[in-house]
């Protein structure tokens, strides 16, 4: 069964980057459809980016042109590249696949 870990969240200003990484232990990893979702305060869980086992990938439409998405089969993760950021971006930020969950990143934005 796959485990979701992630990594890399933290303080940044705006304007500024962030690299989060999602590793999976277990197998089958280069099948699996893989998510960025996040949460803000009092907010719900909103989709961010996906990628597919072929790398296709969709974004919100708030975070077009800022964030990446990417995976490394070899490696079992997946990132988000996260560029320009703004303080609206602030949450909790969690991989997912299919109903497995990581534990979250938090990543703040503020000068």
């Amino acid at each position: 069964q796959v485990q979701l870990v992630e990594s890399g969240g933290g303080l940044v200003q705006p304007g500024g980057s962030l690299r989060l990484s999602c590793e999976a232990s277990g197998s089958g990893f280069s099948i699996l459809v893989m998510g960025w979702y996040r949460q803000a305060p009092g907010k719900q869980r909103e989709s961010v980016a996906i990628i597919t086992s072929g790398s296709s990938t969709t974004y919100a439409d708030s975070v077009k042109g800022r964030f990446t998405i990417s995976r490394d089969n070899a490696r079992n993760t997946v990132y988000l590249q996260m560029n320009s950021l703004k303080p609206e971006d602030t949450a909790v930020y969690y991989c997912r696949s299919g109903s497995l969950w990581g534990q979250g990143t938090q990543v703040t934005v503020s000068s």
